[in-house]
């Protein structure tokens, strides 16, 4: 396993790293998470949305495209796969410059919109409930978040 890399043996034990991650995060910062269908990124974002004080039930924003939480900091979670072969821009500056955190699925169908400072996280079956969860931050501030993240671990 590479040092970027973290394996997680439940649900639970991705829920409880994304919530340490969350504790690292302040306003403005843009996640990204990629994945096959199922493969944990809305539990991930669960985990952020408990780290933040999130009290409502969080779920796949896929249909509504973005769903908004109220917590210590507003969480933005977003789901962009219906945007594919899309153009639209539909303020994406406006979550990504503001007060809160924004996770962003699937996002590499808006690579033109994202900040130049963000941390992409790609999630991917180990087993059926084992996952390998990839860092790659952009940006030093995303550096720092992902040695500290990795070094509590």
């Amino acid at each position: 396993m590479k040092k970027n890399q973290i394996q997680t043996n439940s649900e639970d034990h991705t829920m409880k790293l994304a919530e340490k991650l969350a504790s690292l995060l302040k306003p403005g910062d843009v996640i990204t998470l990629e994945g096959d269908l199922g493969a944990g990124k809305t539990t991930f974002t669960k985990g952020i949305a408990q780290g933040l004080g999130v009290k409502r039930v969080v779920n796949s924003p896929t249909f509504t495209i973005i769903k908004e939480y109220s917590g210590e900091l507003p969480l933005y979670h977003m789901d962009v796969y219906r945007l594919e072969d899309s153009d639209e821009d539909i303020g994406f500056s406006d979550y990504f410059d503001s007060d809160g955190i924004t996770v962003v699925e699937c996002a590499h169908f808006i690579v033109d919109y994202l900040p130049s400072d963000y941390l992409n996280i790609n999630i991917s079956y180990v087993d059926d409930h084992k996952r390998l969860i990839t860092f790659r931050p952009h940006g030093r501030h995303f550096e720092h978040v992902t040695s500290t993240l990795i070094g509590y671990i």
